[in-house]
């Protein structure tokens, strides 16, 4: 973790003439895996008089970077997971516990690895993946409580907070021990696989059970759901409705047209049905729709013709691996020029053109190809990448913001960082437990965060590992790692205790206790933050 050996930390102490030359020469300044150095950009390129200048671009350049990753991974990264699950005909729980809670927690891990890839900014990891997880099971969780009191379906929530609780002690455990080796992380994901077999097994003996005493039976819903599946499931009497505009002969488009509608951010009629609210935010949107539907094909196959676009998904697979080679590792092996000549860029740009053309040529507007399952895949791999890039970036403000406000990793963790992964899952399951579906929204809360857990930690320290580090060093920052991590085990401990004496009904005097528990913690956490509290007061 970031601890003392963060020699950029001290650059607010100096004065304002000597910090863009201390930032040229420190190393812990010049280590950031995304595209803008920041420590640079904002020392040598703004003078002191506008540096709040600086911070307030930066604060909106976050925002910005919060909604790429949550539009990426909602719109394009869930829905080619769900597409390779149905390729791969995966049973629900199998999907919901791999591909779609990969898929809720995409924001947590990759924040997580790209947070994990520098020592310095390891802190901000364990800082939102705690954070996350206290915020998820208090506020989100309690917020639930507080719209639809229900009671809670009692094997799944004992078998989530066991588990749950494992990963924390376990990780607990390592920060303690104050390093980690090759068998612990890779003793994380083995933990995840665990936690699938008893997913599996426990409804294999559900429905067996089911089964053996009023017969047959539908297939089991998933025990992990997505908040997405309930707004899809919203969306279908606004597709009925607009099924009515639909042209009553049929209209052949050209290939220019299928090709132009494809790229429109928005219906005109879903526009004018829609608040001033919402219609802002799109606005702010457009320019990253636009950008990830030119790069990221999606597959649907849930539409008749999976989201076939002849024209648009021979584009993706020039722009598709382009993406990946110039995002990845920040595009240095994309700039990378072949015996000093070719740039490596250009070559992917010529095959790219080559099997577009073959695409194109070998396909109709109407039907599409039977390989065509292959392009969830490319997307798959692209909205990932992008997902990575805008995470490292994310990272990389708050390891600025740090330094300029002389703050913690680990409270920008679990603030800035879990607030803005966690707040869409506030809303999303906040709107299904009013909705009536409470115990859809209450699996969310929890069967995510133990993927965002032990894949965050298991796959952050696995890279790092692979780099060329036989064991990944932990240096807690002080007090507020113990009480970020005590919290957590604390509000997990009253929850698997409480709940139960409540006979698992979750009440509105409940939600109000977890709402009031999370405050505590965070006024706790900013005191010991900020020197109020200290070992000395304890």
């Amino acid at each position: 973790m970031k601890g003392a050996a963060d020699e950029c930390d001290v650059v607010m102490n100096l004065s304002a003439n000597q910090r863009c030359e201390f930032v040229k020469n420190t190393p812990d300044c010049s280590r950031e895996d995304g595209f803008i150095n920041y420590p640079r950009f904002t020392f040598c390129q703004f003078s002191p008089r506008l540096l709040p200048l600086a911070i307030t671009i930066y604060a909106v350049w976050l925002l910005f970077l919060f909604l790429a990753l949550g539009l990426a991974a909602s719109k394009f990264f869930c829905p080619n997971l769900s597409a390779i699950s149905s390729t791969l005909r995966l049973t629900h729980n199998v999907a919901g516990v791999t591909f779609l809670a990969l898929g809720n927690g995409a924001p947590d891990v990759f924040s997580a690895m790209a947070a994990f890839s520098r020592p310095q900014t390891a802190g901000l990891a364990i800082g939102a993946l705690f954070g996350a997880g206290i915020f998820v099971t208090t506020v989100v969780a309690g917020s639930v409580a507080l719209v639809k009191p229900f009671t809670v379906a009692s094997r799944p929530f004992l078998r989530d907070m066991v588990f749950y609780m494992a990963a924390v002690f376990w990780t607990f455990t390592i920060l303690y021990k104050g390093h980690i080796a090759l068998a612990e992380a890779l003793g994380y994901i083995g933990l995840y696989m665990v936690y699938v077999a008893t997913v599996l097994i426990s409804a294999y003996i559900y429905n067996y059970r089911k089964r053996s005493i009023i017969g047959p039976t539908p297939a089991h819903t998933p025990d992990l759901l997505t908040s997405d599946e309930y707004s899809e499931s919203l969306n279908k009497s606004i597709q009925t409705y607009d099924d009515e505009y639909q042209p009553l002969l049929p209209h052949t488009l050209t290939t220019s047209q299928i090709f132009l509608g494809s790229l429109k951010p928005v219906d005109s009629r879903k526009w004018r049905r829609k608040s001033w609210g919402w219609r802002l935010l799109k606005v702010v949107k457009i320019p990253l729709e636009v950008l990830l539907l030119l790069t990221v094909p999606v597959v649907d196959p849930d539409k008749e013709d999976h989201n076939w676009n002849r024209p648009l998904n021979s584009l993706h697979i020039v722009t598709g691996p382009l993406v990946c080679i110039l995002t990845f590792n920040a595009g240095q092996y994309g700039l990378y020029r072949i015996q000093g000549g070719f740039p490596v860029w250009a070559l992917v740009v010529l095959i790219g053109v080559f099997l577009a053309a073959i695409v194109f040529c070998s396909t109709t507007n109407e039907q599409p190809p039977p390989y065509h399952f292959l392009f969830s895949l490319l997307g798959f791999v692209v909205s990932a990448l992008w997902i990575n890039t805008a995470a490292s970036e994310v990272v990389s403000v708050l390891h600025m913001l740090g330094i300029v406000f002389s703050l913690s990793n680990t409270v920008l963790g679990l603030t800035l960082l879990a607030w803005g992964n966690s707040i869409g899952d506030l809303f999303s399951d906040t709107l299904i437990a009013r909705q009536g579906y409470p115990r859809m929204a209450i699996s969310a809360c929890f069967g995510g965060i133990i993927f965002n857990m032990l894949f965050g930690v298991g796959l952050g320290c696995l890279l790092q590992m692979f780099g060329g580090h036989h064991e990944v060093k932990f240096e807690p920052e002080g007090l507020l790692c113990w009480i970020l991590s005590g919290a957590l085990g604390l509000s997990l401990v009253l929850s698997f205790v409480l709940v139960p004496l409540q006979c698992f009904h979750l009440t509105r005097a409940y939600g109000i206790f977890l709402i009031v528990f999370y405050c505590v913690f965070l006024l706790v956490a900013l005191l010991t933050e900020f020197g109020k509290i200290h070992l000395g007061t304890l």
